[in-house]
Order: structure tokens, then C-alpha cells, then sequence
């Protein structure tokens, strides 16, 4: 479900117009993510650790009204939930895009993501269809070979898309600590960096075991 947001009396007004008229109206940042308590949690449960994290980050997201908000036909609407079309690999090192319905519970969650790695690995090409090309959803993506410290994403201008991107890195040992780089680039005309920062800390907060 989604609600439509008053354009005339949204205090976001003249930043989505401003914001909207741009060529790229997309800004990100990376940012490390310390991963120690869930990388022990995720083991301790038996769940491979990307799902773990993955489901996290959904959590984390829509916890934050910002990353459920999106631009349709030049009208913003404020869905109830967003959901994660997350890129997953195969043993060739192609990939291809996902469906992961939001699920408050880790274990229904970990069992859809999983439908979704087998469909992958039993399928070839993008598997690109209505349900990845969501306007619901997170776009995410693992890059577990890189530590990066910047990242950008191939897109398409002509293409109407509004959706956070969420990439996460390789894990590394920092002072006795794991950590993960974390790249998020949102769509500057329905957030800010504090609405980032707003979903890293509750991302990590979760991570921590605080909640969730």
C-alpha cells in the first residue's frame, strides 16, 4: 500500500523541485559498518551471512519513511513497506536481479531469499520482470572481493527511478573489530544525508543485537 504526500504542503517542497530538475539527482556516501556481534550471531543461527545482513538492512530501511518514499508520474508517495530486489551470483560469476519480500521475521525472510538464490542458480541471464522492476523496493547489491571507499552505479537517465541503492562490501578486521563498507545513494530530492545517517545507525544498531 502507499499514500500519496501533499506536494503543497510538504516541507520537502522546493528541495524535490530543485532536486528533481537535475540530470543526476542521486548523492551517496560509504560508510564502515561494524559487523563483529552479527557476523557471531549469524553463524550462531546457522545463516549465511549475507541474508543476515540483507535482512537487517530491509529492517533498517524501512524504519526510515525517507527510503519508502518514491517519485511516480511526478507524484511522491510514501509506501508501507519496501522490500530488497537484490542481485545475486552464480558459479560462472554472472548474476542476476531478485524479488525478497519484506518479512519482520528473519527465518521467513532467509527462506524466501533462498527460493530466490536456488531460482537463480537454475536460471540464466538478468531474470528481469515486473516484480524486480518494483518501485517497492531497495536495490541492493554485494561486493564481498572489494573493501571499496566510493562507488557508482550504471543507470539509466531516461528511466524514471527513485529507488535507494544499497552496496555492501568486503569484510575486514580493524582494531580487534569486523567491519563492512556500506554504500548507500539516494535520490536527493526525498532525502538527505541525515535520513542516511538515520538508516546506518539503525542498520548497525540492529547489527549490535539492540534490536531486531
Amino acid at each position: 500500500m502507499k499514500q500519496p504526500i501533499d506536494l503543497a504542503t510538504w516541507n520537502r517542497r522546493e528541495h524535490f523541485a530543485f532536486f528533481s530538475a537535475l540530470e543526476e539527482p542521486f548523492f551517496g556516501l560509504v560508510a564502515p559498518v561494524n559487523c563483529t556481534g552479527a557476523q557471531a550471531e549469524a553463524k550462531r543461527l546457522g545463516v549465511p551471512f549475507f541474508l543476515y545482513y540483507l535482512y537487517h538492512a530491509v529492517e533498517a530501511a524501512n524504519a526510515v519513511p525517507e527510503f519508502r518514499t518514491r517519485i511516480e508520474d511526478g507524484q511522491v508517495y510514501l509506501y508501507d513497506r519496501v522490500h530488497a530486489s537484490a542481485t545475486l551470483g552464480r558459479p560462472d560469476h554472472t548474476f542476476a536481479f531478485s524479488f525478497i519480500e519484506q518479512n519482520e521475521d528473519l527465518t521467513g525472510f532467509v527462506a524466501a531469499a533462498q527460493a530466490e538464490v536456488a531460482a537463480t542458480q537454475a536460471s540464466t541471464g538478468l531474470r528481469l520482470s515486473d516484480t524486480t522492476a518494483r518501485p517497492d523496493v531497495l536495490h541492493c547489491s554485494a561486493i564481498p572481493w572489494v573493501r571499496f571507499s566510493g562507488l557508482t552505479h550504471a543507470r539509466s537517465f531516461r528511466h524514471p527511478d527513485s529507488c535507494p541503492k544499497i552496496s555492501f562490501g568486503q569484510l575486514y578486521e580493524e582494531n580487534g573489530a569486523i567491519w563492512m563498507p556500506v554504500a548507500v545513494n539516494v535520490h536527493h530530492a526525498l532525502a538527505d544525508g541525515y535520513h542516511v545517517g538515520q538508516f546506518l545507525q539503525e542498520f548497525e544498531r540492529r547489527l549490535d543485537g539492540v534490536a531486531g
